[in-house]
């Protein structure tokens, strides 16, 4: 039982004194991780901003870094997190936001602690970047929802107990109006995983497809028709969680490509200094501005200003990565295992020159692609006229395929 009052204060003396007394009866150094997570969540120390009994305090958001910075200083930071990239930063929020008590309560603890791992099936062959088109049809039968479909482009498929899931519930009125937002268990009959084998030679994504699997209407997010709605609240998580994370100053592949050319001196040349130079430069000024964005964020839900985090992420990636293999030349044509394998993680800057290359380049599809996250930035924070589009009022079984 906690020694400190259920009244005192939400601030962050009142916060570093529950961590302290949290730690007193959790020894990180001789709890099981998942254990000590589990009672942190209990708790509220989990995300202190979500309300009492779904791992928070229904404290501000802002002081989420205290409590980690604590746990940290106590010696709990914890590790081997990569996988729960969807669970902990798209489907969490998501299911906070629309969730009923019944669903925050079932899926956020195991979600929070990695005993459970999520996977998101948005992505379509057929829909390509306008996510709105999509095509998987979910049918209501009775007391539960019949899927049918393909999605693609999907991490951790082949680990996921859980997906979010966007489908069509209604062909005969425009494209955003007729989805529906599903959680679907991942171990369904009718769910079949394919590895997809991409340009690095690795299979890091897989395709998903949908045969007939039922999903009770009881793990429907939101209401029916209302699914591109949550999804944007997936997606804004989503932009954040890749381009927006905190950095060091030379952290990411800039740190790795600088480091190169401190300590080969005989791969230098002026053309590769200007534009190493130009690039760290950037490279800087995208991670001030994403350290911004995490000061919003703090304040509130994540806005359209993550996707500018997230397109300068892939841009620089890009970038940075080809400079990498012109001032290797021959070096960096080499490879180090082009066999086929289902990596566990990415390890981005542990990873040889060609592998950076080539794995950057889905850097501008994943997550949104680029164009879109454009015309985002455009429309909703430069305030620019929208794009023209013809389809917006036609209803979605009526559009050109």
């Amino acid at each position: 039982m906690s020694s400190v009052p259920t009244d005192a204060p939400l601030d962050a003396p009142a916060l570093r004194e529950r961590v302290a007394e949290f730690v007193s009866r959790y020894d990180p150094a001789t709890t099981k991780q998942e254990d000590f997570l589990a009672a942190r969540f209990d708790a509220g120390l989990a995300w202190v901003h979500f309300p009492p009994g779904e791992g928070g305090l229904g404290a501000p958001r802002s002081l989420q870094e205290t409590v980690d910075a604590e746990f940290a200083r106590f010696g709990f930071t914890p590790t081997g997190r990569e996988r729960l990239v969807i669970g902990l930063g798209m489907a969490a929020p998501t299911i906070l936001a629309f969730g009923t008590p019944e669903q925050r309560q079932r899926y956020l603890r195991p979600l929070y602690t990695g005993a459970e791992l999520w996977c998101q099936l948005f992505s379509e062959p057929g829909a390509g970047s306008d996510l709105a088109a999509l095509g998987t049809r979910a049918v209501q039968e009775g007391d539960s929802w019949v899927l049918n479909g393909q999605k693609v482009w999907t991490s951790l498929a082949h680990h996921a107990d859980w997906a979010i899931l966007l489908a069509r519930t209604d062909p005969d009125v425009p494209k955003h109006q007729g989805l529906t937002y599903f959680i679907c268990d991942m171990r369904a009959p009718g769910v079949e995983v394919r590895p997809l084998r991409q340009l690095t030679g690795e299979a890091e994504f897989n395709e998903v497809y949908l045969n007939d699997v039922r999903i009770p209407d009881t793990q429907r997010l939101g209401s029916v028709g209302e699914g591109w709605r949550v999804a944007q609240t997936t997606l804004m998580n989503e932009r954040v969680s890749i381009g927006g994370q905190p950095e060091p100053r030379e952290g990411g592949l800039i740190g790795t490509v600088t480091d190169t050319w401190r300590s080969r001196p005989d791969l230098r040349t002026p053309g590769t200094h200007d534009e190493l130079l130009r690039l760290w430069v950037r490279a800087e000024a995208a991670r001030l501005t994403k350290e911004r964005l995490r000061q919003q964020l703090a304040a509130g839900q994540p806005g359209p200003e993550g996707s500018a985090a997230k397109l300068a992420f892939a841009e620089l990636n890009q970038e940075i990565s080809g400079v990498e293999l012109e001032m290797l030349g021959q070096e960096g044509l080499t490879y180090t295992d082009w066999t086929f394998r289902r990596p566990e993680g990415i390890e981005f800057t542990e990873r040889d020159a060609g592998f950076h290359y080539l794995r950057s380049k889905g850097n501008s599809i994943e997550g949104g692609t680029s164009e879109v996250l454009r015309n985002i930035i455009a429309e909703r924070v430069l305030g620019l006229p929208a794009e023209p589009r013809t389809d917006k009022d036609l209803a979605w079984k009526d559009l050109p395929r």
